[in-house]
C-alpha cells in the first residue's frame, strides 16, 4: 500500500525553511572564514591534539557513567510508580535548564575543598572532575530519552511476558531492553555530543589546566583571544564531529524490535 503524499501550508515551509537557516548561517560563515590553507598543521597543534584526546576520553567515560546510572532511573520514572515521582524527574532533569556555571559551581560546593564533605572528597579541578561534570549536564539527555521510549512502548509486553511466567530480571533483558534498545544507542549518543561539547560547569568545578582538565571547548576559548585562526579550525572540527554523532544518533531512530513475550521465558 504506498502511503499518500501529505502537504503541508506554505507558510509552514516558510517558516521551516528561516529555520534552518537560522541555524545553518552562522555555520556556513565560520566555515567560510576557516583558514584551510593552514588548516591541518592549527588541527595537529600539541595543544590542540592535547584538547582534543582528552575530550574524547572523558567523554566516553562520562558516557558510560549515564549509561550506568541513567537506564536504571529511566526505569523506574517509567515503571515505578511512587510518590513524588514527578518532582524527583524534575530534580533529574534539572541540569537541561541550569546554565551550566551553576551547575558547576553546585559540582564545586560538594565536592570541592571546602565542600559538603569537607574536602574527604576533593576531585575539583582534576580529570575525575571533568568526567562528573560532563555526566552532571549529559545524564538527562539519555533518562529523557529512554523514558520517552518506554512510556511509548508501554508495559503491555512485559506484562504479558510476566504472565507467562518470566522474572523481572528475565523481563528486563529479554523483552524492555531489547524493546528500547535504539532509544538506549541514541540517548548514549546524545550523552556523548553533550559532553563533548560541555564548557561552563567544567571551566567552574574543573579549570583549564593543559593536559588535566583543558578539553577541546576550552581550548577553542581559550584559542579565540590569542589565535582566531586555531579557534575557527578546533570549532569546524568539533561541528564535524557534532553534526557525525548527532546524524548516527537519528538513525538509531528507525523500526523498533518488537520482542515476542512468549521468547522471554524460552
Amino acid at each position: 500500500m504506498t502511503i499518500p503524499r501529505l502537504d503541508v501550508p506554505r507558510w509552514v515551509t516558510v517558516l521551516a525553511a528561516l529555520g534552518a537557516l537560522f541555524v545553518a548561517l552562522p555555520v556556513i560563515a565560520m566555515v567560510l572564514r576557516v583558514n584551510w590553507a593552514q588548516l591541518i598543521p592549527l588541527l595537529s597543534s600539541p595543544a590542540s591534539v592535547e584538547a582534543l584526546l582528552l575530550s574524547l576520553r572523558t567523554s566516553l567515560i562520562a558516557t558510560a557513567a549515564c549509561l550506568v546510572l541513567g537506564v536504571p532511573m529511566a526505569l523506574v520514572l517509567a515503571r515505578v510508580p511512587f510518590p513524588g515521582r514527578r518532582l524527583v524527574r524534575a530534580i533529574v532533569l534539572l541540569p537541561l535548564v541550569l546554565p551550566p556555571v551553576v551547575g558547576g559551581l553546585a559540582l564545586l560546593a560538594l565536592y570541592g575543598r571546602r565542600g559538603l564533605f569537607g574536602g574527604a572528597i576533593d576531585v575539583a579541578f582534576s580529570t575525575p572532575a571533568v568526567i562528573i561534570a560532563q555526566t552532571f549536564v549529559a545524564l538527562p539527555f539519555l533518562v529523557l530519552s529512554l523514558e520517552g521510549a518506554l512510556r511509548t512502548a508501554g508495559p503491555a509486553y512485559e506484562a504479558v511476558a510476566a504472565t507467562l511466567g518470566a522474572g523481572p530480571w528475565t523481563v528486563l533483558r529479554r523483552v524492555t531492553l531489547p524493546l528500547v534498545a535504539p532509544a538506549v544507542v541514541s540517548g548514549a549518543i546524545l550523552s556523548f555530543a553533550r559532553a563533548l561539547g560541555e564548557f561552563g560547569a567544567t571551566l567552574t568545578f574543573a579549570g583549564s589546566l593543559q593536559g588535566t582538565t583543558r578539553t577541546l571547548p576550552l581550548e577553542i576559548y581559550l584559542q579565540r583571544e590569542t589565535d582566531p585562526d586555531a579557534a575557527l579550525a578546533l570549532s569546524l572540527l568539533l561541528i564535524v564531529v557534532a553534526i557525525v554523532v548527532v546524524g548516527v544518533a537519528h538513525g538509531t531512530g528507525g523500526a523498533r524490535r518488537r520482542p515476542a513475550a512468549r521468547e522471554a521465558v524460552a
